[in-house]
């Protein structure tokens, strides 16, 4: 379907390729890894924050609100911020939603995309966005992994760790607020959150399975243009660039990307492809396995490929999240700049409880995704177990994405269901 609100997709293909691709050799893994360290020491130091919780009356005073610090251990502490539905909170779902990146914060798309309200042009006042989820959830956004806007401490780079202290988080949440236990609970996100939903919802389900602590009502989740199988979902950027998934009742324009650069593109997918069965020779798609991955094949891989997908697009200057738009603002393309003045305001923080400069994306996380070879690894073999149990699986696109389009988005489902289940759709 055609997408309606903001297209902004944190997936940041363009953050390691234009800003690192110049400055490594192919397959330099440890000179990523560098400018990992370095970008997280340009961050600068942390102040100490607490665990514990406040109630704002930010965005919309009409609603009760909590944001707050939940430790998943003792070196870390995950930020959230909940709105109550506007409408019978008391029986209304609890969504949960992550943005993508890596690195992004979830306040970005409060602020930007699904929450309650906008920001003003100046940075000093929001206003209502009548389209915000809270209509009809409660929606909690949390900054996840470690470091992640108002989020502190030291991450883990692969969805092991993504998965496990999320669940810790979502313990001490359901204990701190049990009215939630009685509710259905989702679990949202988008762009590289399609790595993150998959992990996160499985390792609910296996706990829950295990009954191991408290029980999470997880009732469903939900994947919008995200990143879940690069194996199909590398083979479409040719098509979506050159014909706009037009020929799949799409709208976004053709010829963005030339006849001559499509076809070179097409000739440069086998070996993407090798590269990403490569990086997953041996991985169980279970986090919890334990399986080891091979970093330095995925980041050949990693590089491979987006030197196929990505950098003939970056040359056309177009939006990567609307392919009808030229990218104006830096490479989100999107100007944020009112966002990040409101949440650095003395007295926002003081009302959010934090004491951290807070960002909209973190590079050195980004770039420790990459390095620890997590972006190409295949996690739709996560699902199968989730459907079968009952747990609903809604998998949603816009269809003028390119970085995360709809057509990756559409082959990889359509082809996990005729080799791995037949559940529902």
């Amino acid at each position: 379907t055609r997408s309606t609100m903001l297209p902004m997709r944190t997936l940041l293909f363009f953050l390691p390729l234009g800003v690192v691709q110049s400055q490594l050799q192919y397959g330099n893994r440890s000179t990523l890894e560098k400018l990992a360290k370095e970008a997280e020491a340009d961050a600068g130091p942390e102040e100490e924050v607490t665990e514990g919780f406040t109630h704002p009356t930010l965005c919309d005073s009409s609603v009760n609100q909590t944001s707050g610090y939940i430790a998943v251990n003792l070196v870390t502490k995950y930020f959230f911020w909940l709105f109550e539905a506007k409408q019978d909170p008391s029986t209304a779902p609890l969504v949960m939603w992550l943005s993508g990146g890596p690195g992004c914060s979830s306040q970005l798309a409060l602020f930007a995309e699904n929450g309650p309200c906008k920001v003003a042009k100046s940075g000093q006042s929001t206003y209502p966005n009548p389209s915000s989820w809270h209509y009809a959830a409660n929606v909690m956004w949390v900054d996840q992994p470690a470091g992640v806007g108002f989020s502190t401490g030291i991450g883990t780079h692969n969805e092991q760790g993504v998965a496990d202290n999320m669940y810790v988080f979502l313990q001490k949440f359901f204990q701190q607020f049990p009215q939630y236990q009685k509710t259905n609970f989702f679990v949202f996100g988008e762009s590289y959150a399609g790595h993150y939903v998959p992990a996160i919802s499985h390792r609910i389900w296996s706990g829950n399975k295990a009954n191991e602590g408290l029980h999470i009502p997880l009732k469903g989740l939900a994947i919008g243009n995200g990143l879940t199988d690069p194996l199909e979902q590398y083979k479409w950027y040719p098509e979506m660039g050159h014909f706009g998934g037009q020929q799949e009742g799409g709208h976004a324009p053709a010829n963005v990307i030339s006849k001559g650069d499509y076809y070179i593109m097409k000739g440069l997918v086998p070996a993407c492809e090798l590269g990403i069965i490569a990086c997953n020779r041996g991985v169980d798609p279970d986090p919890q396995s334990g399986g080891v991955v091979n970093a330095t094949a995925c980041f050949a891989a990693y590089d491979a490929c987006n030197l196929m997908a990505i950098m003939p697009y970056e040359l056309t200057g177009k939006n990567p999240y609307d392919m009808r738009q030229l990218c104006l603002h830096g490479r989100l393309c999107y100007d944020f700049d009112m966002i990040t003045t409101y949440l650095n305001k003395p007295e926002i923080q003081a009302a959010l409880g934090v004491k951290k400069k807070w960002g909209s994306c973190n590079m050195a996380v980004d770039l420790s995704f990459v390095a620890a070879g997590d972006w190409l690894i295949r996690y739709q073999g996560l699902i199968p177990d989730l459907l079968k149990d009952g747990v609903e699986v809604l998998i949603y696109a816009g269809d003028v994405d390119y970085i995360c389009n709809w057509l990756g988005n559409k082959a990889w489902w359509v082809t996990a269901q005729s080799g791995c289940w037949t559940g529902p759709v």
